[in-house]
């Protein structure tokens, strides 16, 4: 709840800030000082700016959110709250300009500009009214709630370790309770006698029947439980609450969870891989000329590949090697430089003159834009393998890169693909990605991704 309400707050003040910009480039005083061309008054401008107030004010949380800007706890040092919010900042910034220009609507440059200086500089004063707030006599007294730590003695001084080393959580740890050996109605007693907010409740090596009778005295009480749910030892799966059908589930998940982000980059991948395919139809239509015509043969490479948790679809590439590539790679086994189940040779003989210099560049690549628009593939994600390459992988932990959609480039091709001649450093890779993936990941690597192409370190 405390999220929601910051992020609403949030996206007025980018409402008010793009009035604010506007406002401030049409005054007098910004074209006398600035010696800059007056532009028409706000409110002439109202009706066809008033669309980008609708898109503003739930996308610039969601900004905001993907940068880390709400996983902070409220007392955060200052530095990170300032590097989350001056990303948020930028985004912004730079989507506001790029959905200007592209809907055509004539508007003072400096705008944008000015937009982004002022809502970082409201944002970030809401955050220093809150910071003043928080620490002061009265919102520590607000602000601080009252809990008892109930679970075994293992179990609960490791949450009381856990809770000083964050002194910021604004929780105060009244007493700890050992469930097996206090009995319900004495912690009854003392929920009356300390006037507890709250119960955090640890069982993991508890009986759940005495978890319960907890749960249930605190219900009759009107007293929160937060359930440390940490049942299992896992290692890298991450927990979250679910709801199925009325019923409470913990969700253990190690892959990227659903969310607005999830969604967001869908329609970034079928936006983005629309208009590089419109963009790059004709040069698409005389590298195809141009295959054909200089090697006998279909233009195009059709092959198995494993998709989302190992789904088979067929990947499309500009055939690179000649017809019968499939047949003699067995006879090439010998000369495998990568070590693991993924075949790779530096100067494979199967490969035409055209197609060497399609792969150095990576123009083979381009047909799997179909594939992106299918919704088989993302534009960035680990490289998807043949079929029979994956069915040879001996680790399973090295499935776990089948957890997401397969991608166009990923972290594997702009950290030194060339020099990887280990599967496992590759799986490495993109274990790395998908645990930390966000979207701004995935836009760094698109970034990477065009000086890698364009320096012609390209497929083997």
């Amino acid at each position: 709840m405390r999220m929601q309400l910051h992020q609403l707050m949030d996206a007025c003040l980018f409402a008010v800030s793009f009035w604010l910009a506007y406002e401030l480039r049409a005054s007098p005083w910004f074209t006398e000082v600035f010696h800059r061309p007056i532009i028409d008054p706000f409110e002439k401008t109202f009706d066809t700016l008033l669309w980008y107030w609708v898109v503003l004010i739930p996308i610039s949380p969601l900004i905001l959110e993907a940068q880390g800007f709400y996983d902070r706890p409220l007392i955060a040092p200052r530095r990170h709250t300032l590097w989350a919010l001056l990303k948020g900042c930028f985004f912004i910034s730079l989507g506001l300009t790029l959905a200007l220009f592209f809907a055509k609507l004539i508007i003072a440059r400096s705008v944008p500009i000015w937009f982004g200086l002022i809502s970082f500089a409201l944002v970030y004063l809401k955050e220093e009214i809150l910071r003043f707030v928080i620490m002061s006599k009265v919102g520590q007294s607000q602000y601080r709630r009252r809990f008892v730590l109930v679970g075994t003695s293992q179990e609960t001084a490791r949450l009381r370790a856990e809770l000083r080393a964050r002194s910021d959580t604004g929780l105060e740890i009244l007493s700890e309770l050992d469930l097996n050996a206090t009995p319900v109605d004495q912690f009854v007693q003392l929920l009356h006698d300390q006037a507890v907010n709250g119960v955090i409740l640890s069982s993991r090596h508890t009986l759940f029947d005495r978890a319960e009778a907890v749960v249930n005295a605190c219900e009759l009480e009107g007293v929160e439980v937060w359930l440390v749910a940490d049942f299992f030892r896992t290692q890298i799966s991450r927990t979250s609450l679910d709801d199925f059908y009325g019923h409470p589930v913990l969700v253990f998940r190690s892959a990227p969870e659903s969310s607005w982000q999830g969604m967001s980059k869908q329609v970034f991948d079928f936006t983005g891989a629309l208009v590089m395919m419109l963009v790059a139809a004709i040069p698409m239509a005389i590298l195809a000329l141009i295959i054909k015509f200089t090697s006998p043969g279909p233009v195009f490479f059709r092959q198995a590949r494993s998709g989302l948790n190992g789904s088979p679809f067929t990947i499309y590439k500009f055939r690179t090697m000649v017809t019968n590539a499939e047949q003699i790679k067995h006879e090439l086994e010998a000369m495998n430089e990568m070590r693991g189940p993924v075949f790779k040779i530096t100067k494979d003989p199967r490969i035409t003159p055209i197609g060497r210099w399609l792969r150095k560049f990576s123009v083979d690549e381009l047909p799997q834009l179909f594939n992106v628009l299918c919704g088989e593939m993302s534009l960035v994600g680990p490289r998807p393998l043949p079929v029979d390459e994956i069915r040879r992988i001996s680790d399973l932990a090295h499935r776990r890169r089948l957890s997401v959609k397969p991608g166009l480039t990923c972290l594997w091709q702009v950290s030194g693909r060339n020099q990887i001649l280990d599967f496992k450093d590759w799986v490495r890779l993109d274990l790395e990605y998908i645990d930390n993936w966000s979207l701004w990941l995935d836009f760094k690597i698109l970034l990477r991704t065009i000086p890698a192409v364009f320096s012609g370190s390209g497929a083997k």
